[in-house]
């Protein structure tokens, strides 16, 4: 039961394959269905057409058979005989005259129940054509016709044939006959899903070569295919051409932002340093003048921190970010970091570890701008009196460093890509603190390039903590 549930939960109603396998089995079942039955139909017409020949047979003997009895005897004793002599076991005969009356029957008929010859004289009363009529659990095919002898007419010769025998073997041949559709459309539709499966096979192949490819592997991504079609060929074809113009279409706005970020770091930083020498001579400034330059030079360190971090993110892309991994004792560089953030904000910040010396591999400098982008993070989406604390642990080789925060949270849709850049979760209270969505991403890309990782756990309410994992050094 488990196998069978499991086996529906992996269906997937808008695959091809089961589109193809349903749209190709229900032409098929169509098709047999219809071929199925016009064969009933066309056999159950040939038992009737070849009754009905007999029947028109025995009606037109019996005209002939009546004169020529009737010149030997008496005429009502001639007609008996020549109804009895055409009459037999599964053959029933009787004449009405045109009032309607019996004038004789076969003695045939008394082997029937009175209900079924009851039944079958009342069939006579209406207009009836050739074809099988059931009475009690038996087949009958009646038919009528005009008798004349000499021109005179003598009345309506009624003819039934019993083919119950017949019926019941065709009735169980059309029951094979249908059994027999019904595997056949079975067989043909696990043939037909087993056969969409194997043709669909280079498509899922290509899938997979797809799905593997980072934006380092654009330009050399291969996407080749043995035994496929060549329409599947021709798409991995225009798949390459589209990852090589992406390939050179990101190289190009990777370099770019390099350049552009490297052009305007320069200028913005001597701006930035007139406005600070300018502040520090505040006293031939006004308030609003000062004011207005304080407000200048806050946005003009903005974005030089900006433009620093699009060029950091740019060389990590090329691969020319350069970092000097050495080992260092992680715990002073944390308390390092502590101190330095205590500095700038009135949190209280904490160190929770019962393991020292944790020796980790990493650059020291850029440690340290991931853990002060994280404090920095925690200060602003966390409420004014909450802590911030810092847990340090090893298991096995990785060193485990914890930042927790007891703020607003972090909705669970949003978890998932809060390491993208340019995303933020409240873009309002992210303009409100200054933060323009580049900080965590940041964090990835200069853990990952020292070797190790980083996720987030959070709850609305509750608070967030980011665990970073960094390589230990063996002693």
């Amino acid at each position: 039961m488990n196998k069978i549930r499991k086996f529906w939960r992996n269906i997937d109603p808008s695959s091809l394959q089961l589109r193809l396998t349903i749209g190709i089995a229900a032409f098929s079942a169509l098709v047999l269905g219809s071929l199925a039955t016009w064969t009933s139909w066309k056999m159950q017409q040939i038992l009737i057409d070849s009754h009905k020949h007999n029947i028109q047979q025995i009606a037109e003997r019996l005209p002939r058979d009546v004169q020529l009895y009737s010149q030997m005897m008496q005429p009502e004793t001639g007609l008996e005989k020549a109804v009895n002599n055409l009459a037999n076991t599964n053959t029933l005969l009787w004449l009405k005259n045109p009032n309607n009356q019996i004038l004789v029957k076969s003695a045939t008929l008394d082997l029937l129940s009175n209900s079924t010859v009851a039944e079958l004289m009342s069939l006579t009363k209406m207009q009836i054509k050739p074809q099988v009529y059931k009475v009690n659990q038996s087949y009958f095919v009646l038919s009528g016709s005009s008798v004349q002898v000499q021109g005179k007419l003598l009345g309506e010769v009624f003819v039934v044939q019993d083919i119950t025998r017949e019926q019941t073997m065709f009735v169980v041949m059309v029951q094979s006959l249908a059994i027999t559709s019904i595997l056949a459309i079975i067989v043909l539709t696990v043939a037909i899903a087993f056969y969409i499966k194997r043709s669909l096979q280079p498509l899922r192949q290509l899938s997979q070569m797809t799905s593997v490819i980072s934006t380092e592997d654009l330009g050399q991504a291969q996407l080749y295919l043995d035994n496929a079609p060549s329409e599947v060929k021709e798409l991995a074809q225009t798949l390459a051409m589209l990852l090589s113009r992406l390939s050179q279409s990101w190289q190009q706005e990777r370099e770019f932002v390099s350049n552009v970020s490297h052009e305007l770091r320069t200028p913005l930083t001597i701006v930035h340093g007139y406005l600070q020498s300018v502040l520090r001579r505040q006293n031939n400034l006004t308030p609003t003048q000062q004011e207005a330059l304080e407000t200048a030079a806050s946005e003009a360190e903005r974005t030089i921190h900006l433009l620093q971090d699009l060029l950091d993110l740019a060389r990590a892309d090329s691969g020319h970010l350069y970092l000097k991994i050495q080992p260092y004792v992680l715990n002073d560089l944390v308390e390092e970091v502590v101190v330095m953030a205590k500095k700038y904000s009135d949190r209280v910040i904490t160190i929770e570890s019962t393991i020292y010396p944790i020796q980790v591999k990493a650059d020291y400098s850029r440690l340290k701008q991931v853990l002060l982008n994280l404090i920095d993070n925690a200060v602003k989406y966390s409420e004014v009196g909450t802590p911030i604390i810092f847990k340090l642990n090893q298991l096995q080789d990785k060193a485990i460093i914890q930042v927790c925060d007891q703020g607003y949270g972090i909705p669970l849709q949003h978890q998932a890509r809060i390491f993208e850049r340019f995303y933020r979760v409240d873009e309002s209270r992210s303009h409100a603190s200054g933060g323009c969505g580049l900080g965590l991403s940041i964090v990835k890309t200069l853990i990952e390039s020292m070797g190790g990782s980083v996720n987030v756990q959070s709850k609305l309410g509750e608070g967030s903590t980011f665990t970073i994992s960094l390589p230990v050094t063996i002693s």
